[in-house]
């Protein structure tokens, strides 16, 4: 038979009417005996429990529930701090990478899954879930990595472009996760300025509709290994994005952007308009007058306002940060080459992000004849069958 275990209000009463049958006259050994327990009992319920009432047994109770509350929320807190202090540094934004430092927590500190991830904030289901890797992830991985080598200037967007031209069916948020697995980065380059926008520019008078509407050309520096100076005239078409030359020599003066364009024009029409700096090659009267007689017009941007001139400035920089600055030019010659074979990759294969991640101008791949079938062998003549009657 087990011993029936007292609450604390029970207790309280039986030390009350122990009080009670010794103020009767009764002995303390009687008492003890008529609430049917052993002395030792009764003296340890005296030292635990003498003097106090049954109110205030409760309102004892209820303090030392708190204090047990308080204690759990205290050591809660203090194992929840030790959870993120173990975890990884900064935010942990992917699925992956929860996984991975909830493993290491629990190894760490021995605590229990659902206490780690209730902390972390990753849900037991996608930790216990085990990623599915696709069979064609190691072949897409080394696909991204050779782009990323051969083109170190491109980021995950276009990447993804040349990725879907190669054949690949992939969505830019895969090769970016694949990106940022591998850790692949462009640096970072120069923060961007403000404009000023003047009122009157020529850019906002003046926007291309149609190929051939409008060409900007600029002038670009770069130098040899010598140290010599060479320049470059780059022509585009504002509409097509298209470069559609860049002429390269130590010098150029007004009559080489004149030659540059009677080449173009015979070999494209005349373009609407041709927009440029003041510089004195474009503003030169030889060369105002030699458009003019062809039948283009000039639009000048203002003096100091190069963002008027924003679609060729902006080809201006992707040459000089995808070509100049990762080149060294021994010769003039080589310049010339180099230069020419980066402005075929840029109009037909590099994908531009204002074109939808097309190039400008794409290669047209012609499929070859179809070869004639050969002809059956002839079958002999046969005799028709006389008809009976």
């Amino acid at each position: 038979m087990s011993k029936k275990r007292h609450t604390a209000e029970e207790i309280v009463a039986k030390l009350r009417q122990v009080d009670v049958l010794t103020a009767q006259g009764r002995t303390v050994a009687e008492a003890i005996r008529q609430i049917g327990v052993t002395e030792v009992t009764y003296y340890r319920w005296r030292s635990e429990y003498g003097g106090l009432k049954s109110d205030q047994v409760k309102r004892l109770k209820e303090l030392e529930a708190e204090n047990a509350r308080l204690r759990r929320a205290v050591s809660d807190l203090t194992l929840d701090k030790m959870i993120l202090k173990e975890a990884a540094k900064g935010k942990l934004l992917s699925p992956a990478r929860r996984r991975a430092c909830v493993e290491h927590v629990r190894a760490e500190l021995g605590l229990s899954e659902r206490r780690v991830c209730r902390v972390l904030g990753q849900h037991r289901s996608t930790q216990r879930k085990i990623p599915a890797t696709p069979d064609d992830e190691a072949a897409l991985t080394a696909d991204i990595i050779a782009l990323a080598l051969q083109y170190g200037r491109y980021g995950y967007r276009r990447i993804t472009a040349l990725l879907r031209e190669a054949g690949w069916l992939v969505n830019k948020k895969r090769v970016e996760r694949i990106w940022r697995q591998e850790g692949l980065k462009v640096p970072q380059k120069q923060p961007k300025k403000g404009r000023l926008w003047l009122a009157d520019g020529s850019c906002i008078r003046l926007r291309p509709e149609y190929p051939n509407h409008v060409w900007s050309y600029d002038f670009v520096e770069d130098r040899t290994h010598d140290g010599r100076k060479f320049r470059m005239l780059n022509i585009i078409d504002e509409f097509t994005r298209e470069c559609l030359a860049i002429r390269v020599n130590r010098k150029l003066k007004a009559v080489d952007v004149i030659d540059v364009l009677s080449d173009l024009f015979i070999l494209r029409g005349v373009p609407g308009h041709i927009r440029s700096d003041n510089g004195s090659e474009f503003a030169a009267k030889a060369v105002r007058e030699w458009i003019t007689a062809v039948g283009a017009k000039t639009a000048y941007i203002e003096p100091g306002s190069p963002w008027e001139n924003g679609y060729c400035e902006s080809f201006n920089s992707k040459l000089r940060d995808e070509l100049l600055k990762g080149e060294v030019f021994y010769t003039l010659k080589e310049a010339q080459i180099v230069i020419e074979n980066w402005r075929r990759h840029y109009n037909t294969v590099r994908p531009h992000s204002s074109l939808g991640y097309k190039p400008p101008a794409p290669e047209t791949v012609l499929r070859p004849a179809a070869q004639p079938r050969p002809t059956p062998p002839a079958t002999p003549a046969v005799a028709p069958r006389p008809i009976m009657h």
